[in-house]
């Protein structure tokens, strides 16, 4: 291809196609300077429609992958060249951590240097396409496939993105259709000629863009696959019925619950704990009717390795030493943490600043006490094992044992709550004597057929309607936080202590720990930020409540009695889950059916059999394709035998045209091409002279009778398949 105009526009259509890859990376992921990447491709086409030799090209991109590297994340001069050590010994580090499938161990230095040279390879596949095959169809085709899903599937809007793709692609491909036209014909190329091919090609895409921009649009036949997908972009703001969608995860303001949210699988964090846990960030004590707000509270600082004095688990509860390590991937300025924690490690030295109120830990820098976001941290607690027993031994509040002040400020309720809901909560625990069999009354409730969980279907409480009261005798149906709202209000209507917690589920299993064999590794997403229920007993502390439906904790009670049996009816409940219970444990905020359970039960199992036996599944892969590709360079052996069994048995003389063209493949793939402009007579004797034979020329004798006339002699197929077999058979030995 020659260095001129029509190159040229080849060549920036290439760039423009690769550029689309990423527009959406910028707006989806956190990566920053979007523009020296465009600038490396810009330049990677620019050398090589200069024909630049390969060695200063290569010295060239290296130069400009280096200078890029040290602009990201290094403060060193480019020219001090100690930083070069330095990234040298981060490639191998990182080459090490990639054997060792340590993804989450891969520095940003090194992701940064694979990106470049990703966009390196896809820069030669491009200029391969424009320049050798003259093909661009599939790359093209794959990235109109790449914005459309994005587009469909995240906040990225792809609707100018698509007019520009298919401008440029079918631009693209009529000038590499033309210079096909021109090799293939032996044609040489002038103005006139180009003209004569571009005007219709440049009329043609302008028009059919300019129909598509003003034809009229139908709704979608098919509904949005995410729900409330093109609600995101608004985050949290008014859709167009004026309806609140927020986006699930964890926010600050809860003083307005209620309103649809959509879905969020951003990773906040994984964690490497011995079990599942529940994940507190905070708790809130007011109720307003709408929602929940915190009391003022004076915070107090500790050191980042000392005591953390929040809600402590009372000497006489049984408890269990356990340890978890968290990988953050959002930058959260508060410790995230399971009940009963003793201590957190960190790699630097900080400082905790604690609200006593809402139990909210903020994580400060030592030296100007600053937020500041770690990156990991591990995390010291005590697992407790309640005794039913024991809490079961608090029927009404004692003033001996609990502070006025205390209880009001954990029973309070606004004045205009309906009577209704303290009726309710009345008739709920009316059999029960204690406050931990009323609690369990309250939860047990919220598992009855009339509730629903969901996360579209959710009303929000106008004006002069309460939250809780519109959930409980109107609606029914919501997700989390009507769940343990309603809870909390409940029991505090009847004189119980509670609280509302604020956190996240235990997560997805995603594999074994390789440094520590007792030890799971657990996705949390913001689809598993959560909300429950916190009860108060004097001699037990705060005991955590799940009254979601769909959800169940971990938390662990002991049912036995004194002398050591179950009771009957505490056994079937301890022993059997509420099946709907069982099909949800520990899922995300979001709406599950049974069949969606069974999927993720069924994809969590080939996980972990891919992780047990990835490396027998990796040989019985390569044996698979080794095996594969001998059969395709033996095909010129065991392709034929099928053809001869296949023809054997048939005794109709038609069958002569497909067993030809069968013969014509073979010799074919024998090494006997036949040429374009070959008739099939001078083929056949040149098939002759090669077998030292007339076998061919008489077969096509007869292929030319039944081609023209579509019949022949009765019983010539038998002959015919005699002469095609003996050529089939030549070719095989």
């Amino acid at each position: 291809m020659k260095r001129d105009f029509q190159s040229f526009l080849l060549y920036m259509f290439g760039f423009l196609l690769l550029w689309e890859w990423l527009r959406p990376v910028e707006q989806l992921t956190t990566t920053d300077h979007i523009e020296m990447f465009v600038i490396f491709i810009l330049l990677s086409f620019t050398l090589a429609f200069l024909r630049m030799k390969w060695i200063w090209q290569m010295i060239i991109k290296l130069w400009f992958i280096f200078f890029s590297v040290n602009m990201f994340h290094y403060e060193e001069d480019f020219f001090q060249f100690s930083w070069v050590t330095f990234f040298t010994n981060e490639l191998t580090a990182n080459f090490s951590r990639i054997v060792a499938r340590n993804w989450l161990g891969l520095t940003n230095e090194f992701r940064t240097f694979l990106l470049f040279i990703l966009l390196w390879l896809m820069v030669y596949l491009v200029h391969y396409w424009l320049l050798n095959r003259k093909r661009i169809f599939i790359f093209f085709f794959m990235t109109l496939i790449y914005i459309t899903v994005l587009d469909t599937f995240t906040l990225y809007s792809a609707k100018t993105a698509i007019v520009r793709t298919v401008v440029v692609g079918f631009a693209v491909m009529g000038m590499l259709t033309y210079y096909r036209i021109l090799a293939k014909e032996h044609v040489n190329s002038d103005s006139f000629t180009t003209r004569k091919w571009m005007r219709p090609l440049v009329l043609m895409i302008t028009f059919s863009v300019f129909v598509g921009i003003i034809a009229p649009k139908f709704s979608p036949i098919w509904p949005d696959p995410v729900p409330y997908l093109k609600a995101a972009s608004n985050k949290g703001g008014e859709d167009v019925a004026g309806n609140g969608i927020a986006k699930v995860g964890y926010g600050t303001d809860d003083s307005r619950l209620g309103g649809p949210f959509i879905g969020d699988d951003s990773i906040v964090f994984r964690s490497e704990a011995a079990q599942k846990n529940y994940w507190k960030v905070e708790t809130k004590d007011h109720y307003t009717g709408k929602g929940w707000i915190p009391s003022e509270a004076t915070p107090f600082r500790i050191g980042g390795e000392d005591l953390i004095p929040v809600s402590p688990i009372p000497s006489n509860v049984e408890t269990r030493d356990e340890s978890a390590s968290l990988f953050m991937f959002m930058d959260y300025d508060h410790l995230i943490y399971p009940a009963g924690i003793q201590r957190a490690q960190f790699q630097r030295d900080y400082i905790l600043e604690i609200d006593s109120t809402k139990e909210k830990i903020s994580i400060l820098n030592g030296f100007d006490s600053s937020p500041i976001a770690p990156d990991s941290y591990s995390i010291e607690y005590k697992v407790p094992k309640y005794q039913a027993a024991e809490l079961r031994e608090t029927t009404t509040a004692d003033p001996n044992q609990i502070d006025s002040e205390f209880l009001a400020r954990y029973t309070q309720l606004p004045d205009n709550l309906p009577d209704r809901v303290k009726e309710l909560a009345e008739s709920i625990t009316e059999k029960e004597t204690n406050w931990f069999d009323k609690a369990k009354a309250v939860e047990r409730h919220f598992g009855g057929a009339g509730f629903t969980y969901s996360q579209s279907d959710v009303a929000v409480p106008e004006e002069n309607d309460d939250y809780v009261d519109q959930f409980l005798f109107e609606t029914k149906i919501g997700y989390c936080d009507n769940f343990s709202t309603s809870m909390a209000v409940l029991l505090r209507s009847i004189g119980i202590p509670t609280r509302w917690v604020k956190g996240y589920t235990g997560g997805e299993f995603l594999e074994y720990s390789e440094d520590a064999s007792s030890k799971q590794i657990y996705e949390i997403t913001n689809n598993n930020a959560h909300s429950w229920v916190e009860v108060y007993f004097p001699n037990q502390g705060w005991v955590p409540f799940e009254p979601t439906k769909g959800f169940t904790n971990s938390v662990s009670i002991d049912f036995t009695n004194n002398d050591g049996t179950t009771p009957a009816a505490e056994a079937t409940a301890a022993t059997t889950p509420k099946p709907q219970q069982d099909l949800e444990e520990d899922s995300s905020s979001s709406e599950k059916s049974e069949q969606t359970f069974s999927f993720s039960s069924f994809w969590l199992s080939i996980k972990t059999f891919f992780n047990q036996n990835w490396k027998w599944i990796f040989v019985l892969f390569v044996v698979v394709i080794g095996t594969a590709g001998l059969m395709y360079r033996l095909r010129g052996k065991w392709i034929p035998r099928l053809y001869l069994l296949r023809f054997r048995l048939r005794k109709k003389d038609e069958n002569i045209g497909k067993a030809y063209l069968i013969l014509l493949e073979q010799l074919e793939r024998y090494g006997l091409k036949r040429d374009e402009d070959q008739t099939l007579r001078n083929y056949a004797r040149y098939i002759d002279t090669f077998f030292a034979s007339r076998e061919m020329s008489k077969l096509t004798d007869r292929y030319e009778q039944y081609l023209y006339h579509q019949k022949l002699p009765e019983g010539s197929w038998k002959d015919s398949r005699e002469l095609w077999e003996n050529l089939i058979k030549k070719t095989i030995a």
